[in-house]
């Protein structure tokens, strides 16, 4: 008997040794699979996650609309991601494609399957649930779980500031009108109506888009005299400075002088980054920032 529980204690030993052999190589190999993800994001709003959820080591291409810091200069610019080429992408031999449902053409993303690549959409975001469902879905693809975790949480503190804001917005009285007009070089300004990003981050800081549509239009002079917003939101492609671009508006359009937006110079400036992308963090950011004027704005 005592040969037969020494032979069962060395069969033990033997079994816990092989299990912890075998987790930690099981680690091992989940620390490469990581480490040599090459992904190819298409859309601003997924580069944007991509960067917060810290996987931007992992990055080897992005399309034409994302935003990278200079440090990032060797990842390779893509075009529009509406219109990206398969071989194009195939030359950076990636391993996973993220995009948002606005990722194409079809075509493209069909080639990319048959070479193995594993092409991901997501749904563009433009409520907070899904939002926090993209970055879920995101943290597992790009096994980043914890830093997910730690960003959704980061989220619902700033839905938390942006409530709070709607409050003090809300208890000063009228909600101020606000009217986006997207300025772009050589054509007409258009504003921007319902189902528009920044449709979504007015409403979000409180405040009414008083234009009277979908999507976006062009809208005269008169017409928008006629709305009498209390603020003005601005936002071109050029990235030129708020106040240059303000004067710019107003000496296009000398009617607007004549609305409490223009007389009061209540011209504000969104980033370009926050109306890529439906509802990201450049957009939330925009919002809070946008309710701190809406209640300065009732203050004066």
């Amino acid at each position: 008997m005592p040969k037969l529980k020494h032979k069962l204690s060395i069969t033990s030993l033997f079994t816990t040794t092989l299990a912890v052999s075998l987790l930690l190589s099981s680690l091992f190999t989940s620390h490469l699979v990581s480490a040599n993800n090459r992904v190819v994001s298409a859309g601003a709003g997924i580069t944007e996650l991509v960067l917060a959820l810290d996987a931007g080591d992992e990055l080897v291409g992005v399309d034409s609309t994302s935003q990278l810091p200079n440090t990032m200069a060797s990842v390779a610019v893509l075009g529009y991601h509406r219109m990206l080429s398969a071989e194009g992408i195939l030359a950076l031999s990636p391993t996973l494609v993220l995009g948002s449902d606005a990722m194409g053409p079809q075509t493209t993303l069909t080639i990319l399957s048959s070479a193995n690549v594993a092409v991901t959409t997501l749904p563009s975001a433009e409520t907070k649930t899904q939002l926090l469902a993209n970055i879920e879905q995101m943290g597992q693809l790009l096994n980043r779980n914890n830093q997910a975790i730690k960003l959704a949480a980061q989220i619902e503190q700033s839905f938390a500031r942006l409530e709070a804001k709607q409050q003090q917005v809300t208890a000063m009285g009228k909600v101020p009108k606000v009217l986006f007009l997207l300025l772009q070089q050589d054509r007409p300004a258009r504003v921007g109506g319902s189902n528009t990003a920044a449709d979504i981050i007015i409403k979000l800081a409180g405040g009414q888009n008083i234009a009277g549509f979908d999507g976006y239009k062009s809208v005269s002079q008169e017409g928008i005299l006629a709305m009498q917003p209390d603020m003005i939101l601005i936002s071109n492609r050029s990235n030129e400075q708020t106040q240059t671009a303000a004067k710019t508006l107003m000496t296009k359009m000398p009617l607007l002088h004549h609305t409490p937006a223009g007389e009061y110079n209540h011209i504000k400036s969104l980033p370009p980054q926050a109306l890529l992308g439906g509802l990201g963090l450049s957009a939330i950011e925009a919002a809070e920032l946008l309710a701190s004027d809406f209640i300065s704005l009732k203050k004066h």
